[in-house]
């Protein structure tokens, strides 16, 4: 009987021990060798004695998923789970030693990992909902606002600090495929020019993107842009087709520019008017796409409200609105962390392939990241397995 107990209190333990906790599992996603070597690359100074960029990457993304709000609610949550901190590959941190590494330690170290975490969605991430197969992408910035007197480098007006957020997202999977990072004062079109689009995608933008040379620049790459024509855009009509009204269209035209900026973009364009039958506004959009259907051009734009809804779920989920450290480094360290756990919320729900919402996952993950239990299970919906209850049962009967 004695031989017995200790045969099932030793099966109960393994199966207790079976799963790790659902945050070591979350981790586990990220390529550890890929990121102790842009570690090395990505070091500047003495080397690390205590602390470790693995170590801070662990403190930072508990941090988002778990909504901490100072270092001390950081390090005072890790010291609570001493336990588990083996299986995680970290170690408890103090607040000095975290202050100091994302004040001093390069951020390019997340910035680099946020493009391998990329790479790992986008060969799982779904295909947009259009039935052209180019690539689709929605491009916009988002300005973060900061404190002037306690972020002086960051100046944006006379009394205010910012930095910028400059996006690419692309519609499959809606992932911030193109993402960079400057001081507020930096315009929109400038992030733009720099991005490296492939042949045949198209590009969706506010009109804060206007730019005749760029769109030039685009049409001479072969790729398509969708944006509304400006009210005081001075054109010749060459040609019009015609539409169908009762899909909302007004109008489908040949455009070329003219006026004193013309010159800069000497292609014809197309003109495209539609009006929403629910707030009867009327939209001209602007395009050097000639293939596809008028209607399409107009859901195309519509679709660019995804990237709204990008920016609005950041800085409703994740931390990039108040800071823990006030220097240049420490901010985009936090910055560029979010966009990894975003990174690994999308790849989550592309592997399991569950049909939930960004925010569901990450409020599940919330209530049971130090919890022993399958990570997949927890996401379906599997209620967790009773170990403790099953093993007392079978040493009360024995």
């Amino acid at each position: 009987m004695k031989s017995r107990q200790i045969i099932d209190q030793t099966e109960g333990i393994q199966a207790l021990a079976h799963h790790n906790t659902v945050f070591a599992q979350l981790l586990k996603l990220v390529p550890r060798h890929e990121f102790e070597t842009l570690a090395i690359q990505c070091h500047e100074g003495r080397r690390l004695r205590k602390m470790t960029r693995w170590s801070q990457f662990v403190a930072m993304a508990l941090a988002q998923l778990s909504g901490r709000n100072s270092l001390r609610d950081i390090v005072s949550n890790l010291s609570a789970h001493t336990a588990k901190l083996y299986h995680l590959g970290s170690t408890i941190v103090s607040r000095s030693s975290l202050a100091r590494v994302n004040e001093k330690q390069p951020y390019s170290l997340y910035e680099q990992l946020a493009g391998k975490l990329l790479g790992q969605c986008q060969a799982h991430a779904p295909r947009h909902g259009f039935r052209f197969k180019n690539k689709l992408y929605s491009l916009d910035a988002s300005t973060i606002d900061l404190c002037l007197s306690v972020f002086p480098w960051a100046k944006f007006r006379t009394t205010k600090g910012a930095v910028k957020l400059h996006v690419g997202l692309d519609h499959d999977g809606l992932l911030p495929a193109f993402m960079a990072i400057t001081d507020g004062k930096s315009h929109d079109i400038t992030a733009a020019r720099s991005l490296q689009l492939s042949k045949g995608s198209i590009v969706v933008m506010d009109r804060g993107y206007n730019d005749y040379t760029w769109y030039n620049q685009l049409n001479s790459k072969c790729i398509f842009f969708v944006t509304r024509l400006r009210k005081n855009a001075c054109y010749r009509v060459t040609e019009r087709r015609p539409v169908i009204k009762s899909k909302g269209l007004t109008s489908d035209q040949t455009i070329h520019l003219t006026g004193t900026k013309a010159s800069n973009c000497p292609i014809k364009l197309r003109r495209i008017g539609f009006k929403d039958a629910e707030t009867g506004i009327q939209y001209y959009f602007l395009t050097n796409n000639f293939e596809l259907a008028a209607r399409t051009i107009a859901d195309i734009y519509k679709a660019r409200w995804q990237i709204e809804l990008f920016f609005k779920w950041i800085k409703q989920n994740l931390k990039i609105k108040s800071f823990l450290g006030t220097s240049r480094n420490a901010v985009m360290t936090q910055i560029w962390i979010a966009i990894c756990v975003y990174l690994l919320l999308a790849y989550l729900k592309f592997a399991s392939q569950i049909d939930k919402s960004f925010q569901q996952i990450l409020r599940l993950l919330q209530l049971n990241l130090f919890d022993r239990r399958d990570l997949r299970g927890l996401l379906v919906g599997d209620p967790p397995e009773p170990l403790i209850p099953q093993l007392q049962t079978r040493l009360q009967f024995s």
